[in-house]
């Protein structure tokens, strides 16, 4: 049966809480899909890469229905409808506070300790939404798109993810929506048992984008959060002969690196600041408010940040999650204060027209020395030309007067309902989006999960865990179920080399072990591979 490897992913999926969809949706009795079966059929989809319900159409229904315990999988206008009685239900964010504190309870071996925070713009194509303008770095363009705010561990596991409305800054996302959502989680829960007053309970790390040395201490002094971020504004050197060799273990690896710490005041605040000095001379300069964490262990977490952009990467080329899940547009809350439009574009306009003028004034001005120092007769040529830039001069700034005066008739910030209402802004459907983003960090983690696992039988661990784990995804399998003995085997056909296959081997060894039983059935799984005999010879 084809992508039937697909179910040896499935005791990892349930393992990071993929059944608890249950626990927060409610559920028609009498429908024939099931909620196992719905949510089984996006997880399986995302993780047989197929990116939307339309590309089911090119599916054979038979064959992934198998895959889900039916005769079929939903049809595309069925699946959206079941997709949107849940996300009717508004329980997005419930379900993934769920999963954090079945993630990160006591008996589990992740940390949580320190999690990395990353904005994410999602780039709108449509002309239905009237969205903000934001750069995009990827692009290195200003475009119509929306925000998403990712939390993950320091591992890159994906933690929690909020969905901003318009041209939020990640402090006020930070304080106004990812420390409320994990408060009502164990990770930052009020009674959260504290060791030592002068340990945080938790260390955030982002990069410059949330750089404000009051809000750092803010977040120390009212929430007990720490922060290592990068410093902005360097514009010292300390000396070379202060830095010390260090090894530094980032993501897995062991780095050495010149550092050196020294007290730094920001604000009228005090920091910690660590500086790495680099082959060339550069000085990358840290700082943080964790009061005992050693300083080669703040440089890891600092330069481990690339984790979060791994993970970024990586859902986009293969999750492709900045596909619009459901089309339509919500308005945003109307007494929400943003920049004026207006006001921002006569900022634009006056920042490029002061370029001008500062790129004519640095023509003109030498001209008055070179009159000084030229023969009579060269003179005439160099007044036309001082001529020819004070008029150029002059010009500009009647246009400089004309742009201040129109936007000191303007106010700098007003509300959403004070914008004219063809321009007014609105937003995505964000609900869809955030059920469909809980799934894939359930996925992303099952099949991370897998690839650590089979990691230590192949020869190139980092390279090929993850290509193994999406070959094995797409490998057809044999199900045959056995009423009789209540059991499901699932026999996985040939990879393509011996060593995949044994690392498969290995795999279905471990999965054996779980004693999964199939959601909705009594039937206890088994795994096999057919190759088995030929990698044992």
């Amino acid at each position: 049966m084809s992508c039937a490897g697909v179910l040896f992913l499935l005791p990892a999926l349930i393992a990071q809480g993929l059944l608890k969809t249950k626990e927060v949706y409610t559920w028609p009795s009498k429908v024939y899909y099931s909620l196992e079966s719905i949510v089984l059929t996006l997880a399986f989809m995302a993780l047989l890469r197929i990116k939307n319900p339309e590309q089911l159409k090119q599916c054979k229904p038979g064959e992934i229905g198998r895959v889900i315990g039916l005769d079929r999988i939903p049809e595309m206008r069925c699946l959206r409808s079941k997709l949107q009685l849940l996300t009717s239900q508004k329980q997005a964010m419930p379900l993934n506070n769920l999963l954090v504190d079945s993630w990160y309870n006591e008996d589990s071996s992740q940390d949580a300790d320190f999690l990395y925070i990353d904005g994410h713009v999602r780039i709108y194509y449509g002309n239905k939404a009237n969205l903000p303008v934001k750069y995009v770095s990827r692009q290195k363009l200003c475009l119509n798109a929306t925000s998403e705010y990712w939390v993950n561990d320091a591992k890159g596991m994906p933690v929690m993810m909020v969905m901003g409305e318009l041209t939020e800054k990640l402090q006020t996302v930070i304080e106004e929506q990812i420390i409320p959502e994990l408060q009502k989680t164990k990770l930052l829960a009020a009674d959260k048992p504290m060791v030592d007053n002068n340990q945080p309970v938790c260390t955030f790390v982002f990069d410059r984008e949330a750089y404000q040395p009051a809000f750092f201490k803010r977040l120390w002094e009212k929430y007990k959060i720490a922060i290592i971020t990068y410093r902005k504004n360097v514009t010292d050197k300390w000396p070379d002969k202060s830095f010390k060799s260090t090894d530094v273990k980032v993501m897995q690896q062991n780095v050495n690196m010149q550092l050196c710490e020294l007290g730094t005041q920001l604000g009228g605040y005090w920091f910690r600041e660590i500086r790495r000095l680099t082959e060339d001379g550069h000085q990358t300069a840290i700082i943080t408010t964790h009061p005992t964490l050693k300083i080669e262990f703040i440089a890891g977490r600092m330069f481990a940040r690339w984790s979060q952009e791994n993970f970024f990467r990586y859902l986009i080329q293969d999750y492709d999650f900045d596909k619009i899940v459901s089309f339509g547009t919500e308005p945003v809350n109307p007494e929400k204060e943003i920049v004026n439009p207006e006001y921002r574009k006569l900022c634009h306009q006056l920042k490029k027209l002061r370029e001008k003028i500062r790129r004519i004034e640095a023509r003109f001005y030498p001209l008055l020395q070179l009159a000084i120092d030229q023969p009579i007769d060269e003179l005439p040529a160099i007044s036309r030309k001082q001529a020819e830039y004070r008029e150029k001069i002059e010009d500009f700034r009647k246009q400089e007067k004309s742009l201040l005066l129109q936007r000191s008739q303007l106010k700098p910030r007003l509300k959403v309902s004070q914008m004219p209402e063809q321009k007014r802004y609105n937003k995505l459907k964000t609900e869809s989006k955030l059920l469909m983003n809980v799934l894939r960090m359930i996925c992303y983690r099952a099949e991370s999960a897998v690839a650590e696992y089979i990691a230590p039988f192949l020869a190139k661990e980092e390279d090929e865990k993850r290509m193994v784990v999406k070959q094995i995804i797409q490998s057809n399998a044999d199900i045959s179920p056995d009423y009789i003995n209540k059991t499901l085997t699932v026999t996985l056909h040939s990879l393509s080399a011996n060593r995949f296959n044994n690392a498969a081997s290995e795999l279905a060894q471990l999965l054996n072990q779980t004693e999964t039983v199939f959601p909705g059935t009594n039937l206890q799984l088994i795994y096999k591979i057919t190759a088995k005999s030929e990698c044992e010879g």
